[in-house]
């Protein structure tokens, strides 16, 4: 499950699924699933989740056990260039990351380009590759 903290926190703001699925406009189901582990949490879901109830998105992830939150954005081109600063950073091709992700390059260059918003799980994956990186760093407002 790539959100770990996810049921945590709802529990913790004594909210219901159906109150989560009425701020996403999603079914309860949906919600159920993503809770679950059977279904990914769409990236742009989490983070406005992570926003409306000002959760961490570090946190949320399971990467820490403190919730220190911050304003969020979707602003694909900084996202994009936050990702392509970390890759090279830690001086890895966008061939290498995409064969560790199992996708291919072109598909990796598009979210490095700004074209597409990275995956939930893809995002997990590059948190583990890097080991030093914040998910809140990369979509800090």
């Amino acid at each position: 499950m790539v959100v770990k903290n996810f049921k945590r926190s709802r529990e913790d703001l004594d909210l219901k699924q159906k109150d989560i699925a009425k701020t996403l406009k999603v079914h309860f189901s949906t919600v159920s699933g993503w809770e679950t582990g059977k279904d990914t949490i769409p990236l742009k879901q989490l983070i406005k989740y992570a926003n409306h109830y000002k959760i961490s998105l570090d946190y949320l992830l399971g990467f820490t056990s403190k919730n220190k939150y911050i304003e969020l954005d979707v602003n694909l081109k900084e996202v994009g260039k936050k990702l392509r600063i970390l890759r090279k950073r830690h001086s890895f091709t966008q061939e290498q990351i995409a064969e560790r992700l199992n996708t291919s390059q072109s598909a990796y260059a598009h979210y490095e380009g700004g074209m597409y918003l990275i995956t939930t799980y893809f995002l997990y994956a590059l948190l583990k590759i890097y080991g030093d990186v914040s998910a809140d760093y990369i979509f800090k407002k």
